[in-house]
């Protein structure tokens, strides 16, 4: 919907920024189609250090085990084939099983598992092939060949206790056992009830939706005066999505929240006939 000339029940002043080009979001927040910031919290160092030992005892018992495999079915074969088998041992041990298994477990790793942690995207989204082995790959420098000394200066001073393969694959290692919390959605206040019944209220972009939950989340943290200037910013900027436009003496704050639980409410309807939508059809074709 378009931006209309009409008259707006707050006052259009001087703007210090826009405050939903700038939703707060932290470096480990992920923002759902629902515009609801998570967080997925990246695992601490020591946790690394830990989950690292635990994984490098793997790859130590992965070794012995090829070898010894490898050494009986190349016994009476000459010493090149018996070094190129000890070789080929050596590089499934450090790269091509650690990749494997994280490709397969979607960032998993076995200390990962003990100690519940997964490998992410920098996005929050799961990892595939090449960035598991990006980071085995380089993992077999800054851990095996180096001591691990290197991941451990990159690590520390990264927010994200990230080491060189992360940097390099794009990725980070988070908590998975951390109890999922989302933001209770803004209640609708009883009078804008009958204005926001027969308000035409599209949907505004994700970066506004987001920014305006934020606000009305910290909004109780906020000096009075900056929460009032904020408040006037972003209902201004979402009368802009609603026709006709509130009552003149509906405060912004009241407006946010009557915006948000509209679209909510009303996005919940459509997901529901969606649903039954599709419920009556597999009825039909299975009869």
């Amino acid at each position: 919907m378009s931006t209309r000339a009409a008259v707006r029940p707050w006052p259009r002043g001087a703007r210090v920024g826009d405050p939903g080009d700038h939703a707060a979001v932290g470096s480990d927040d992920v923002v759902t189609a629902e515009a609801v910031a998570i967080e997925v919290p990246a695992a601490s160092l020591g946790v690394r250090v830990a989950s690292g030992l635990i994984d490098g005892l793997c790859v130590l018992g992965t070794f012995i085990t090829l070898t010894i495999l490898f050494s009986v079915a190349t016994i009476g074969t000459d010493e090149a084939l018996f070094e190129a088998a000890s070789i080929l041992a050596l590089v499934l041990s450090l790269v091509g099983a650690p990749t494997l298994f994280e490709t397969l477990t979607r960032g998993r790793s076995v200390g990962k598992l003990a100690l519940g942690l997964r490998t992410v995207r920098d996005d929050g989204g799961p990892i595939a092939f090449p960035q598991a082995f990006t980071r085995a790959l380089i993992g077999v420098v800054e851990t095996y060949l180096l001591l691990g000394a290197p991941a451990f200066l990159v690590a520390l001073l990264s927010p994200r206790s990230k080491r060189l393969g992360d940097h390099a694959a794009g990725t980070y290692v988070a908590r998975e056992r951390v109890q999922l919390v989302l933001p209770v959605p803004p209640p609708m206040p009883w009078p804008l009830q009958e204005w926001a019944r027969t308000a035409d209220v599209a949907a505004p972009p994700p970066h506004l939706v987001l920014a305006a939950r934020q606000f009305l989340a910290r909004a109780h943290t906020l000096e009075p005066r900056a929460r009032e200037v904020l408040a006037l910013q972003l209902a201004d900027r979402l009368t802009a999505y609603v026709a006709p436009l509130p009552p003149v003496t509906a405060p912004p704050e009241a407006f946010l929240c009557a915006v948000l639980a509209t679209r909510r409410e009303r996005d919940l309807e459509r997901l529901g006939r969606e649903a039954r939508l599709r419920s009556r059809l597999l009825q039909r074709r299975r009869g």
